[in-house]
């Protein structure tokens, strides 16, 4: 395959997660009245902030109609390198870094948060449960220009949630959230974002959700909330089954939707396609969110975005064109964190579901599987694997997107629980 000449950016990152400390609990015997009234009063000067930051950030891009999950050893800077070449409107998410990573990682920071400025708009997300460490990963951040930040309460691995004491272990301590997003808020020029479920093993009822919801909103600017319509079991299963087994409830979604009409909901959570995520949007969603189909399936899913959600022309680039743009890429990129990484397989890995469902995707993995033990470069990787795809698969633009499933949220509006009812009293909890 002959590639032509593309110049790219190069300046890139991957994340790392490491255990963290025992969340800090304020004493409970404090007068709530007068504490909420302070908490009022100090919150909304950043309420306000907060918003003007959110409407400048909206001027500068699309606004987040759909975007992109961040998900852990996945959505690293290789993989927001394609997803943009693809989409050109889709809002993208880093990995969550730990705070403390971030913090530890001072004298080391290109190589976690740096990352090339096609890139935008983009979110960085961090998890932790030590605010001092919290903020200064915040004002570390900072210099990077990410054009949000979003906390991770919804991560239900066992080295997070368990271990590690938080991720959506957090949905437990909205005080706490609540706390993190106003320092976090403090120490950023940007939006910022909470990423949850609607619940955590036996406290899933739909009022522990909105306690949860109204809580952090009131402890804190935060204005806008990604929802995965899935409860998490920290019963030891896997983070894989905990997408799987809990039953999605996306009636939960929508009655927040009628229930805190002031804040803005992203929905994630079993939205496989373009198609899908219009229906969300048709149902009356603020943003959706689509985590493993953007990643296995890049080109069908992504390919879509720009036209079917943002209404933009069509790039007419094939997948030859987005191949030689990677290519250029890949190998500036290569070997620049020095003791071989990113080496060819981490490059390449993102690329590996380019064909998804295509005449030769079988032979060119198999042909992948080889070519990784002999190549030094990209192009030479691309040179001895892609002879198993058709040139007319390779020269193919973007055609038709997938159909959805049409049942997605029928009679949504039919089941949503009781409206909440917001109690002040509600506040006072441990």
């Amino acid at each position: 395959m002959k590639f032509s000449g593309y110049t790219l950016i190069s300046s890139f990152t991957p994340f790392h997660c490491i255990p963290l400390k025992k969340p800090r609990r304020l004493p409970l015997d404090i007068n709530f009245k007068t504490a909420s009234k302070i908490r009022r009063l100090s919150t909304y000067n950043q309420k306000q902030q907060n918003h003007c930051k959110a409407e400048m950030v909206v001027a500068k891009y699309p606004p987040p109609l759909f975007s992109v999950a961040p998900m852990m050893e996945w959505t690293d800077v290789h993989y927001r390198t394609l997803a943009r070449l693809i989409s050109k409107h889709a809002w993208l998410y880093t990995e969550m870094l730990a705070a403390e990573t971030i913090v530890y990682q001072e004298a080391n920071l290109d190589r976690f948060l740096a990352f090339p400025p096609e890139q935008h708009p983009i979110v960085l997300q961090i998890g932790g449960n030590n605010l001092d460490n919290i903020a200064k990963a915040t004002k570390l951040a900072n210099a990077y220009n990410y054009d949000e930040i979003n906390f991770n309460c919804g991560c239900p691995s066992p080295r997070v949630a368990g271990h590690g004491c938080f991720g959506v272990r957090l949905m437990l301590d909205p005080k706490f959230v609540g706390e993190a997003m106003s320092v976090i808020a403090a120490n950023t020029d940007v939006p910022v974002s909470v990423k949850c479920r609607i619940g955590v093993d036996d406290h899933d009822s739909y009022n522990e959700l909105c306690d949860f919801i109204y809580k952090v909103s009131a402890l804190s600017p935060t204005r806008h909330f990604i929802i995965h319509s899935r409860k998490a079991l920290l019963n030891g299963i896997s983070p894989a089954d905990n997408r799987k087994i809990p039953p999605l409830k996306y009636e939960y979604y929508f009655a927040l939707l009628r229930d805190f009409p002031d804040l803005k909901f992203t929905i994630n959570g079993g939205i496989n396609c373009v198609d899908e995520a219009n229906a969300a949007l048709k149902a009356g969603a603020h943003g959706v969110m689509v985590g493993r189909a953007a990643y296995h399936n890049p080109w069908n899913v992504l390919g879509h975005v720009d036209t079917a959600i943002y209404g933009a022309p069509a790039s007419g680039l094939t997948r030859r064109q987005i191949l030689e743009k990677y290519q250029v890429y890949g190998d500036a990129i290569l070997g620049t964190y020095g003791n071989d990484r990113p080496n060819v397989r981490d490059v390449i890995k993102p690329i590996l579901g380019f064909f998804y469902f295509e005449p030769g995707n079988s032979l060119w993995k198999r042909k992948a599987d080889a070519a990784f033990q002999r190549c030094k470069t990209v192009k030479s990787f691309f040179e001895e694997a892609l002879v198993a795809i058709p040139d007319r698969v390779l020269d193919s633009t973007i055609t038709e997107a997938p159909i959805g499933r049409e049942d997605l949220f029928a009679n949504v509006e039919g089941i949503l629980p009781p409206p909440y009812e917001t109690r002040e009293e509600e506040l006072v909890y441990a």
